[in-house]
């Protein structure tokens, strides 16, 4: 699972000094989509509405919209506290906060995978002890504990903004855990979802985490959020359950409860006012293509028989688990930064080996594609990250830690190499962050030495750039998508606002990516892509008729990949890969594949 789900406020105690010292004046807001959308009214009167997001999981969905009204936000000041009942009122707070664990860790105990990592994750963040000592602190000061709890909680608010990225995709989460204090301090009951009786559209500014692991698919048949991101926990597990869903939705306040709307999860819109027949046709052709893709089964091929090798994302022993049980031929990319998300000091060799072991285990007989630590930016490795960098995101991450700690890389390969031992697997090492040809050249001297497979990951321009010279120093290359796309538009890729620069539909980054399938196809050398593009059925598509030897994603996105593939020649993938290229805007990129491919 993704990052985020590891995510703990105690990782940032040495920051939250710093907002100590200069606490913000005002709490800052989070970014939203602002775009305007399309209204008017048909001849006979119908409301007519078009609202535009960023679609994160494909499908169509048509039923009455339902929102998710969230409470009123506790303030930030109140009645002072008389002196006599601060005591009593920590220990009213401390009852509440346990209060809401319990009742996480139990919800998270009829759960499983990503909800049930979800709710554990959240369950962490109401115990966590930074957090806690920040509100008995206020309590202290004379504040009573709604509006100390609420305090101390904006304060990491600004924190979590302030570093941008998926760290301010957590505001949602934090907020959450403020209300459900806030309510059993009040003796109210925790905030949560509707409870309609008939399927319904959910609709929220943002759905928090413990309201997401709930939803049950056959009423909630699709969710739209004004905020959030690809990487939010609304899309993590909207994913996992297979639910139509769209992000960064401008102007949605404009849907009120009780409208029929028609929710496309791939074009990432919401329709109001469209033809009740025209909507459940379209409907009833989309479930035709979901039926197909949960009938699909490997090995992914293309309708005239090609081969594409598709890989599952992992990040530990149990995601390595559930992905070998799905159509997937191996690990793509090994997540190892996520193994270490709380760890305070460096592991040892033989911790971090017994780690590894889990993954390849599952993967027997298999290829396993290991990153090396990725650490820094949205993924802070305590004893892997310079704190309080200015620009993390372009700042020492990946590799370049190297040069806060120079024995991690050696280390960690000293690791793999002794979670392999004695065991059938096929273990591929790749470095990310990568960015000149010396650092090339020396990871791939350090990882063959080891007697591993040497690569690297294709995520700054640069290495983009002069990738034929890069091949030559390695045995192959994966691309990783997101950073890629962020670094050659120069745009935060979890900003709502540039949601439409960040798409890997982008004219610019197309070409990166096929320039770098065409050296590798030049060099005879595997190029893979591992980044959120490969599973996105119709990119993936172009991905292949670019010359991708591999495609690794979620283990959830395999099948509708791989139905996908089935369904077009490679000769229709390689047209559309030409097209693409040479298209205007990101929207034409898209449509014109559609068009080639005829895939929805």
């Amino acid at each position: 699972m993704n990052s985020v789900v590891n995510l703990h406020f105690t990782r940032f105690t040495r920051k939250i000094k710093n907002v100590m010292k200069n606490p913000p004046k005002e709490p800052i807001l989070s970014e939203q989509n602002t775009a305007v959308p399309s209204a008017n009214s048909s001849e006979n009167g119908t409301k007519k509405l078009i609202v535009e997001g960023t679609g994160v999981v494909s499908g169509l969905a048509y039923a009455p919209v339902a929102w998710v009204r969230r409470p009123e936000p506790p303030s930030l000041t109140g009645l002072e506290l008389p002196a006599a009942e601060i005591e009593d009122a920590i220990e009213e707070f401390k009852a509440a906060s346990d209060a809401v664990v319990s009742g996480l860790e139990e919800r998270a105990a009829k759960s499983e995978g990503d909800a049930a990592e979800v709710l554990k994750m959240t369950a962490g963040l109401a115990r966590d002890k930074a957090w806690r000592k920040s509100v008995v602190r206020h309590i202290k000061s004379g504040i009573r504990p709604v509006n100390a709890a609420a305090k101390a909680t904006e304060e990491f608010v600004a924190l979590f903004l302030k570093a941008g990225g998926l760290m301010a995709e957590r505001v949602t989460d934090l907020r959450d855990i403020r209300d459900r204090v806030a309510a059993r301090l009040e003796g109210r009951p925790e905030p949560g979802l509707p409870s309609p009786t008939s399927p319904v559209v959910l609709l929220a500014d943002d759905l928090a985490p413990v309201d997401t692991a709930g939803l049950n698919p056959e009423l909630f048949v699709a969710l739209a959020t004004e905020l959030g991101g690809p990487t939010s926990h609304t899309a993590i597990i909207a994913r996992q359950l297979g639910i139509p869903c769209v992000v960064a939705v401008g102007k949605m306040n404009m849907l009120e409860e009780g409208d029929m709307v028609l929710l496309d999860g791939g074009e990432g819109t919401l329709r109001l006012g469209v033809d009740e027949e025209l909507a459940k046709a379209q409907v009833a052709a989309d479930l035709e293509r979901r039926e197909k893709i949960a009938a699909w089964s490997g090995p992914a091929k293309t309708k005239d028989g090609h081969d594409v090798q598709l890989l599952a994302n992992v990040q530990d022993a149990a995601a390595s688990a559930r992905a070998a049980k799905t159509e997937a031929q191996g690990v793509g990319l090994f997540r190892t930064e996520l193994c270490f998300l709380g760890t305070p000091t460096e592991p040892s060799i033989e911790s971090q080996a017994n780690q590894y072991r889990g993954v390849f285990e599952a993967f027997k007989g298999h290829k396993v594609v290991v990153r090396t630590l990725d650490s820094g930016s949205d993924k802070p490795v305590p004893f892997a990250t310079l704190a309080d960098e200015p620009n993390p995101s372009l700042g020492v991450r990946g590799i370049r830690t190297q040069r806060i700690n120079s024995g991690l890389l050696g280390n960690q390969l000293e690791a793999i190499k002794q979670a392999t031992e004695h065991m059938d697997v096929e273990p591929w090492v790749m470095c990310p962050m990568i960015s000149t040809l010396p650092e090339a050249r020396e990871v791939a001297k350090a990882i063959r030495e080891r007697g591993l497979k040497a690569g690297i990951m294709v995520e700054v321009p640069s290495t983009a750039l002069l990738i034929d010279q890069f091949l030559d120093e390695v045995d192959f290359v994966s691309i990783g998508t997101n950073d890629l796309t962020q670094y050659v538009m120069a745009a935060d890729r979890l900003s709502a606002k540039l949601a439409d620069f960040t798409t890997p539909w982008q004219p610019a980054v197309l070409n990166l990516m096929a320039r770098v399938a065409e050296a590798g196809v030049r060099k005879g050398k595997p190029v893979g892509v591992c980044g959120e593009a490969a599973a996105d059925p119709l990119m993936a598509c172009v991905l292949v008729g670019m010359g991708m030897t591999s495609l690794s994603m979620a283990a959830g996105a395999i099948s509708a990949v791989g139905a996908a593939l089935a369904e077009v020649t490679l000769e229709q993938c390689q047209a559309a890969a030409r097209a693409v290229v040479s298209a205007f805007d990101d929207e034409q990129a898209h449509k014109t594949a559609k068009a080639i491919l005829e895939i929805s």
